[in-house]
């Protein structure tokens, strides 16, 4: 039974904009010097879409919202062989906003930075692997 056009292209939409999150954080790494607040801001995002991606395939409704757990915990309600790599994703959340904002007067490190793309890209990887060959194009 093919399945239904719409989901496909929602899905398909919600992993192609992860995937240039990932895009742009791996090229923000590439700078001289490397823009760490936006590469992790971009991480925290292409985990987010991933999810929603997954929720959207599974028609589950969610709401706006930037919170890994949240997400994490309704992908849980489908999946719960994710509990790990949820577990692991939720800190994520904070790059959403941390430094986003004039007036912050960190910087994620290098390494804080490099972790969080291994990880992202990690976990969009195996949320994509959940999904039909179909929807992950």
């Amino acid at each position: 039974m093919p399945h239904d056009p719409t989901r496909v292209s929602e899905v398909r939409a919600w992993l192609a904009r992860a995937a240039e999150d990932l895009r742009a954080a791996a090229h923000e790494l590439t700078a001289i010097p490397p823009i760490l607040g936006d590469l992790v801001f971009h991480c925290q995002q292409a985990v987010e879409k991933s999810m929603k991606g997954f929720l959207t395939w599974h028609d589950v409704v969610f709401r706006k919202t930037h919170s890994l757990e949240e997400l994490g915990e309704q992908c849980l309600g489908v999946d719960s062989g994710l509990r790990p790599l949820v577990d692991r994703v939720v800190p994520l959340t904070e790059y959403a906003w941390r430094f986003r904002y004039p007036g912050d007067l960190e910087n994620p490190t290098e390494a804080e930075a490099v972790e969080a793309l291994a990880l992202a890209r990690e976990a969009c990887t195996a949320i994509r692997a959940r999904l039909p060959e179909n929807v992950q194009a």
